[in-house]
């Protein structure tokens, strides 16, 4: 039997020039304006945008020009506009899923964005493998989300 390292959770923090209300919005309502869907998505080059259904037991999907849809996770904490928990399995079975907490807090004239993308022993042996591209992989997604949310 193998034995899997727990790997602690990965953490981010971005700082937005809005306040929390419009940070969390165009994090969630309006992410398929941010999210980077030609790098980071499941359909690659052919996906069109990415959808996040705002409600506990929704869905965060991308869907691809043809219309077909990859599921990446599932909301199970909406609470606007201080944080939102969802499941994390974009290209994979639910039973990989890790855990994405995103939580907006008021600093300065502007949102402290605290991002942890945690559960990782669910991917088993690939696990380290995996964190280390996502330690890389949240730079410029939350670098184009920064973007989007300090524009009014």
């Amino acid at each position: 039997m193998s034995h899997v390292t727990s790997e602690p959770a990965l953490r981010k923090s971005v700082l937005v020039e809005s306040s929390v209300e419009h940070a969390f919005r165009v994090f969630t309502e309006g992410i398929g304006g941010w999210w980077p869907v030609e790098s980071h998505s499941v359909f690659a080059e052919d996906a069109e945008t990415a959808i996040l259904e705002g409600r506990v037991g929704g869905r965060l999907y991308e869907r691809s020009r043809a219309g077909e849809e990859a599921v990446w996770g599932t909301v199970t904490a909406w609470e606007p506009p201080h944080r939102i928990a969802l499941t994390w399995h974009p290209g994979r079975g639910e039973e990989t899923a890790q855990e994405l907490e995103v939580r907006f807090s008021p600093e300065g004239g502007g949102t402290r964005v605290d991002l942890a993308h945690s559960g990782w022993e669910r991917l088993g042996e690939r696990a380290g493998e995996v964190r280390a591209r996502y330690e890389t992989g949240w730079e410029p997604v939350l670098g184009s989300y920064v973007e989007a949310a300090g524009r009014s």
